[in-house]
């Protein structure tokens, strides 16, 4: 099948995004980013120096200042407006998420619809909280009180390179939607998707400085965060890199949600049709090349169908075509680095090292992948409680099949061999298994017969333990990172 065309086949040097102008750096520190797909360089980008940091930040405030004078109508109509620029700019957002990340165009297509999906919940979101200001008359002898949500100010929102442009929406419109302004820095795994995104989102009309964006890095997102006019942060990443923000974000005073690691499982129970859940499984565990926040690598096979789920399993892992994901018949992408692809394989080497026997190894490539940062999917088993694997998330397209006696036993694993809390899935026909499952997992987001449980975007993403740090959660919940409350208390007899 032919290639979907690419957008461009280079996007030259990337620009800074400041009040509102795209600007060149004066950063002599300039990097290379390639199509994980081709290995092929597709752009330039810099990486900020202080001064331009400081530019975003005072540019973002003066942005705040003019979105205070923004009327809530006013700017439920510009996102109205900037949901229809992105389906305007769909097919050009998707394809290029595919060349610089690496993911299938349908995964792409999938991306963009929750940005948009973002957008529409920030809007509903905006009337929501003004809906739910309290006005009391006449309280005590003379005295009337209400209560108003106010906008916080300016944001810094740092966006990881697995969801470029998803990440963003769980935060922009959002911030937006309350009336702040936000300085954006984005994953350098993939610029060209952070900047197609900050551009489409311009043509909304909103006010210089209300969205700003520069490539930088953890020494810049410290500086930035540092800064008087930041109130806070958005943050999706490492739990790692995540705990450091937070403990910088408590020893500041500042306000925060930040997301990180997961290690998530799926639990096959016995009363399952095998042959039904076998695409849930694959969607959890190889979906955007095992690299999603709620994808799973645990896969915990409870009684005797563990057999028939391994065998059906491997022969579907071994049918998944690799390649380009502007070709529409591919089935799975590379990774997005080749650092990533050979972290996962050393991965496997270690669970291989503790004792785990290999299935299906997707590390040995025809050479015409070669020059992309491929490894197909990857299969493992007797894994146990105790291996590093067990409780390391993969982060990439590799399944670790355990088997458990019972549904407890799997539960106990879910809630005892990690500290991470992001998602846990079910596969069952029994009701009342399935509500005990979801009761007493601690994990913030459970799937039923589902094998990526993504909330809809006006639900929040209720990660739990070491998964997430903070105030408030992402998506819809974020409007309590973006607005605080003022009470007025008022005698006029």
């Amino acid at each position: 099948m032919a290639l979907i065309p690419e957008v461009k086949g280079h996007y030259g040097k990337l620009k800074l995004l400041i009040d509102g102008e795209w600007v060149d750096s004066k950063s002599g520190q300039v990097q290379e980013t390639v199509n994980p797909a081709t290995g092929q360089v597709i752009a330039e980008y810099p990486t900020a120096t202080k001064e331009e940091a400081r530019a975003a930040v005072e540019a973002a405030q003066r942005g705040f200042e003019a979105m205070k004078k923004i009327a809530l109508r006013e700017r439920a109509k510009m996102l109205f407006d900037m949901r229809q620029k992105f389906e305007e700019h769909f097919s050009e957002l998707t394809r290029v998420l595919t060349q610089d990340h690496g993911r299938t165009i349908k995964e792409s297509i999938g991306s963009v619809r929750r940005v948009i999906e973002n957008i529409e919940s920030a809007c509903s979101a905006a009337y929501g909280m003004a809906a739910r200001n309290e006005h009391v008359d006449d309280l005590a002898n003379g005295i009337d009180m209400w209560l108003t949500w106010e906008p916080m100010g300016a944001f810094l929102i740092v966006s990881p390179g697995n969801i470029p442009m998803h990440a963003w929406s769980s935060f922009v419109p959002y911030a937006l939607a309350a009336g702040c302004s936000v300085v954006v820095s984005p994953s350098r795994q993939d610029p060209i998707a952070a900047e197609y995104i900050c551009r489409v989102a311009l043509e909304a009309g909103w006010p210089k400085g209300a969205i700003n964006m520069i490539h930088g890095g953890r020494e810049i997102n410290k500086y930035i965060l540092e800064q008087p006019e930041i109130q806070g942060l958005g943050f999706i990443g490492s739990t790692h890199a995540g705990w450091d923000l937070f403990k910088l974000c408590g020893e500041l005073g500042k306000r925060s949600s930040i997301n990180g690691n997961g290690k998530n499982a799926v639990v096959i129970m016995p009363d399952a049709d095998v042959k039904t859940v076998i695409p849930y499984v694959r969607q959890g565990c190889f979906g955007m090349t095992g690299q999603r926040c709620l994808g799973s690598d645990n896969v915990m096979v409870v009684g005797d169908i563990y057999d028939e789920f391994k065998e059906r399993f491997a022969d579907m892992a071994k049918s998944m075509r690799l390649g380009y994901g502007l070709d529409e018949s591919t089935d799975m992408g590379p990774y997005c680095t080749a650092a990533g692809r050979d972290k996962v394989s050393a991965w496997v080497d270690r669970g291989l090292a503790e004792g785990a026997t290999m299935v299906h190894d997707g590390r040995v490539l025809p050479p015409e992948l070669s020059k992309g940062f491929f490894m197909a999917p990857t299969i493992i088993e007797n894994v146990h409680p105790d291996m590093a694997i067990a409780k390391e998330e993969a982060f990439g397209a590799v399944a670790s099949l355990i088997r458990v006696e019972s549904l407890d036993e799997a539960i106990h694993w879910i809630n005892s061999r990690t500290d991470l809390g992001h998602s846990a899935c079910i596969m069952t026909e029994s009701g009342r298994t399935a509500r005990k499952f979801a009761r007493e997992v601690v994990v913030g987001n459970v799937g039923i017969n589902v094998g990526v449980p993504q909330p809809y975007a006006f639900f929040p993403l209720g990660s739990k333990r070491k998964s997430f740090f903070g105030g408030a959660k992402s998506r819809m919940a974020s409007m309590r990172l973006f607005l605080d409350e003022k009470t007025v208390t008022a005698r006029w007899v």
